[in-house]
């Protein structure tokens, strides 16, 4: 039996964990077809990264390993996911008003579509999210200030979420770092889940951009209800059969 060791288990190694940072997780049957090797050689392939500590092993495939992680490192993450994700969300952004974006790279794509018919004002607890949506005229961007997470580049603690609740919006855009439909919305990191709670005490709507690899997953931190949740936003179809646990829990876009 091989093992990862064999130059060959070596190279489907570095191309399933390429795939993970690419693609935010690795399915079985899609991965075996790529490498031209059996579902059983992937498995077994998956099992010992995830005893090496390089991904987890979830059903049906392999997800990163939890935990915080630099903004140009999930920048580069799901492209594809993201970019539908936020094509699809652009349909929710108001004409004028306020907004709340997080510090996730997700809902960082919506700048690029930005077109705002009046003043715009968007908060936003992330230097990079800041700096893009300052490109476009028409909106005011406010960077929430408090304590540098050098692991994310987003700010938290007190002064952070103090900062997010001193002003109104009509929609916060926020991701997940899982999601399932026993708990709803959950996140690796304590103080990222803190400043979007803060976030969402002041918007009429929460709608959540979460990528299909994160469904029904479970991280550390607890995030937001279903109760609380208006919208979802996958890359996925809302007919898609990956959706149906939520189908009665929430508005699928």
């Amino acid at each position: 039996m091989a093992t990862l060791r064999s130059f060959g288990a070596e190279a489907r190694r570095d191309a399933l964990l390429e795939t993970l940072r690419s693609d935010g997780g690795v399915r079985l049957e899609a991965a075996a077809e790529q490498l031209g090797v059996s579902v059983m050689t992937v498995r077994r392939d998956l099992d010992e990264l995830d005893a090496a500590g390089l991904a987890r092993r979830v059903r049906g495939g392999a997800v990163p390993v939890a935990g915080a992680r630099p903004f140009s490192e999930r920048r580069g993450t799901g492209r594809a996911a993201k970019t539908r994700i936020a094509e699809k969300a652009a349909q929710l952004l108001p004409g004028a008003g306020s907004i709340a974006v997080d510090a996730s790279t997700t809902a960082g794509g919506l700048a690029a579509h930005l077109a705002p018919s009046g003043p715009l004002t968007i908060a936003t607890n992330s230097y990079e999210n800041f700096a893009a949506i300052t490109s476009t005229s028409e909106v005011s961007a406010i960077l929430i200030g408090g304590e540098l997470d050098e692991r994310t580049g987003s700010f938290v603690g007190l002064i952070a979420c103090q900062a997010a609740q001193s002003m109104l919006y009509s929609r916060f855009f926020a991701s997940a770092y899982s999601l399932d439909a026993p708990n709803g919305s959950s996140e690796v990191s304590l103080a990222e889940s803190q400043v979007k709670r803060a976030f969402a005490e002041r918007a009429r709507e929460i709608v959540l951009l979460v990528d299909s690899s994160k469904l029904g997953q479970q991280a550390l931190a607890v995030g937001f209800a279903w109760h609380e949740i208006g919208i979802l936003v996958t890359e996925l179809d809302p007919a898609d059969s990956a959706l149906e646990p939520y189908r009665d829990l929430v508005e699928l876009l």
